[in-house]
């Protein structure tokens, strides 16, 4: 009887790069999930303090501010004393931040909690820490892993909206505000156990990399590195065009859906819970259209998808007033999908274009870039605020905010195009 040679197996082996990969996309869901509480809890925190409105959205716009500010320092500080250990102890200020709001009997502290704690935290793991995984572990899909971790970011805030609400209206608002803070906690461990710094700290290479690089040296203050980031890309005509439409997209989506959406569904007759369910739905649109806006960067040019998005994104801004109603029509339906595709589309190309024009020092170049989109954002929350306060209603806002997503698509289209329109990808 002939034997059979058993077949030599070749072993698939997982890179390292999805691992780390896998465990930002927790981190960055779990990180968010604060920042979906402040939306849902401004009319009951009026009600239980008497707090305006104004004075409410005051405390988001610092934790949208910081957000964005701590930005690029948080991507110098991971570059100098490595990622693991900036996202684990910004996890448990995030903690820390959420879960002291429920002593609260004063709005300076509600100012200290949610504005600075939080937005402290939450900006030292933001769009640069996704700038900063996909530089160090991805040279091939780098555009679609950004737009997946970009997604868990956003969507997370918006995912967790429905469990908020519910909640909130079942248990008061501070039972939410303790369950963000043990969730947020729980994943220290997964970041201190399997996120690494760099591809060399486990001895290979950046998935699609042909030569092996080694983990930088860095010296000196992570604060002077930013700071000189700063100065030398605020000299170029490219970094001001990013950043101006970077400010405008902040404040149509954070600034102001993100934070006053629900309470304006409500002045329509809309129940808080109905209204958060949908923009959980903008959270879960948004996955497929960032992802997809991930794959599209790495095969166009960043400049006119970043073009096409804002443009969209403006006209449903202005169509929007009309769809309020006290129950879901087919209409507000179509917005949602529509605007959940386009949600935070937008930082691919943007990452692309920091990477491509600024080398090494993109990631910090796009910190600084993401927290002019959360000074838009800070501004859009309070003025919002203010015009309710003031006019009874929201619609100002909406048509303001659509007519700067206009300008934002100029903006965009106006920076010169970059020498490689399509980033190392292979078209396959």
């Amino acid at each position: 009887m002939t034997q059979v040679a058993p077949r030599t197996r070749r072993r698939t082996r997982l890179h390292w790069a999805w691992v780390v990969a896998v465990v930002s996309f927790i981190t960055l869901i779990g990180a968010a999930g604060f920042r979906a509480v402040p939306s849902v809890l401004i009319d009951p925190l009026h009600e239980e303090f008497g707090w305006s409105r104004a004075t409410i959205s005051a405390a988001v716009s610092i934790n949208l501010v910081l957000f964005g500010v701590i930005s690029p320092f948080a991507a110098a500080l991971m570059d100098r004393l490595g990622m693991r250990r900036v996202v684990a102890g910004a996890l448990v200020l995030v903690a820390a931040g959420s879960g002291l709001t429920v002593f609260m009997t004063a709005s300076w502290q509600l100012l200290l909690c949610w504005g600075v704690l939080v937005g402290v935290g939450t900006g030292s793991m933001s769009m640069a820490f996704v700038a900063t995984v996909t530089g160090r572990w991805f040279v091939r899909h780098r555009g679609l892993v950004s737009g997946v971790l970009t997604a868990a970011g956003a969507t997370g805030q918006l995912v967790f909206l429905p469990l908020v609400a519910a909640l909130a209206t079942a248990h008061g608002w501070r039972l939410p505000a303790l369950v963000v803070a043990g969730a947020a906690l729980a994943v220290v461990p997964l970041v201190l156990t399997l996120l690494r710094d760099h591809p060399s700290d486990v001895g290979t290479t950046a998935l699609g990399a042909t030569e092996v690089s080694t983990a930088p040296v860095v010296t000196g203050s992570s604060a002077m590195r930013a700071i000189r980031v700063l100065r030398e890309a605020a000299r170029t005509r490219t970094f001001w065009l990013l950043a101006g439409g970077f400010a405008i997209c902040g404040a149509s989506t954070n600034g102001l859906v993100g934070t006053h959406f629900v309470s304006a569904a409500h002045d329509h007759g809309m129940p808080h819970t109905t209204a958060a369910s949908l923009l959980a739905l903008v959270g879960i649109f948004d996955v497929g259209g960032t992802i997809l806006s991930g794959w599209l960067t790495d095969r166009m040019d960043p400049r006119v998808l970043l073009g096409g998005y804002y443009t969209l994104r403006g006209l449903s801004l202005m169509v929007l007033p009309a769809l309020f109603a006290p129950d879901t029509q087919p209409s507000m339906w179509v917005f949602i999908i529509f605007y959940g595709l386009d949600w935070i589309a937008t930082v691919p190309p943007t990452v692309a274009l920091c990477r491509n024009r600024f080398g090494d020092a993109g990631p910090v170049v796009f910190g600084w870039v993401f927290a002019s989109h959360q000074v838009g954002a800070a501004l859009a929350a309070v003025g919002a605020g203010v015009i309710r306060d003031v006019r009874g209603t929201y619609d100002l806002a909406w048509f303001i905010a659509g007519g700067l997503c206009v300008a934002a698509a100029l903006l965009s289209l106006s920076i010169r195009p970059i020498r490689d329109p399509v980033p190392t990808e292979t078209r396959r």
